[in-house]
C-alpha cells in the first residue's frame, strides 16, 4: 500500500472586496507560499463567488428527512450541506481568510458555517453535551483588520470561529492578525509584512 504525505488544504475566503480585500491578500499569501513545497494541495473554496443564501426552514427540514424518502427538491436542498461537508472531510488543514465586518464574520462564511455544524454529520448531542466528529483536523485563521482587536473584548470574531470549529471537533487552531491596516500606509505594510512570515511559518508546519 502506498501512503501518500501530501497534505491537503481547504482555503475559505469570505471578503466582498474580491481581489482588493487584505484577507483575500492574506489567503493568496498563504497559497503561493504552500506552491513552493511539493507535499501541499491546496483548493480555495470563494464564498462570495460562489455565494450561498441564507439558511431557511426548507434547507433544513431537508436534513431531517431520510435520503431515500427526500422529494427531488428536498435532495437538491440536502446536497449543499453534504457537499460541503464532504469537501472539509476531504482535507487535513482548514484555511479560513476572514476580514472584519462590524466585529463580526462575514455573513457568507456564517452560511457555510451554518452548513458545516450539523447535528449527526460533523457533531451529535450527548449526556455530557455536544461532541465533535470531525477528527485529526487542523484549522488556520488568517484575520484582517483596520483596526487592533485581537486579545482585547472586541475581538469578538476570533472567539467565534473557535468556538464553531470547536463545536465539530476542530480543536487545533491557529490565528495569523494582519491589523491596524486602516491606520495608514507604513502600519499597513508593516502588519502585512509580519502577517506574511507568520504564514510562512505556518506552512512549515503543516
Amino acid at each position: 500500500m502506498i501512503v501518500s504525505n501530501t497534505k491537503k488544504v481547504l482555503v475559505v475566503t469570505s471578503s466582498i472586496l474580491g481581489n482588493q480585500g487584505q484577507s483575500r491578500a492574506l489567503a493568496e499569501h498563504f497559497k503561493a507560499s504552500a506552491a513552493k513545497r511539493g507535499d501541499v494541495q491546496v483548493t480555495e473554496r470563494d464564498l462570495v463567488a460562489e455565494e450561498l443564501p441564507h439558511l431557511g426552514l426548507a434547507e433544513l427540514s431537508s436534513w431531517q428527512v431520510a435520503t431515500e424518502e427526500r422529494t427531488p427538491e428536498q435532495r437538491e436542498l440536502a446536497a449543499r450541506s453534504d457537499a460541503l461537508i464532504e469537501e472539509l472531510l476531504a482535507h487535513d488543514v482548514l484555511v479560513l481568510a476572514v476580514p472584519l465586518y462590524n466585529l463580526g464574520i462575514p455573513s457568507q462564511l456564517k452560511a457555510w458555517f451554518d452548513r458545516i455544524l450539523r447535528a449527526g454529520k460533523t457533531f451529535r448531542y450527548t449526556a455530557n453535551g455536544p461532541q465533535g466528529l470531525v477528527e485529526g483536523k487542523r484549522a488556520v485563521i488568517l484575520a484582517a483588520r483596520g483596526g487592533q482587536y485581537a486579545g482585547t473584548e472586541m475581538d469578538s470574531q476570533t472567539p467565534h470561529i473557535k468556538t464553531m470549529l470547536g463545536l465539530i471537533g476542530i480543536g487545533d487552531v491557529e490565528a495569523v492578525f494582519a491589523e491596524g491596516l486602516a491606520m495608514g500606509d507604513e502600519h499597513r505594510e508593516q502588519a502585512l509584512s509580519e502577517a506574511g512570515q507568520a504564514i510562512d511559518a505556518v506552512i512549515d508546519r503543516v
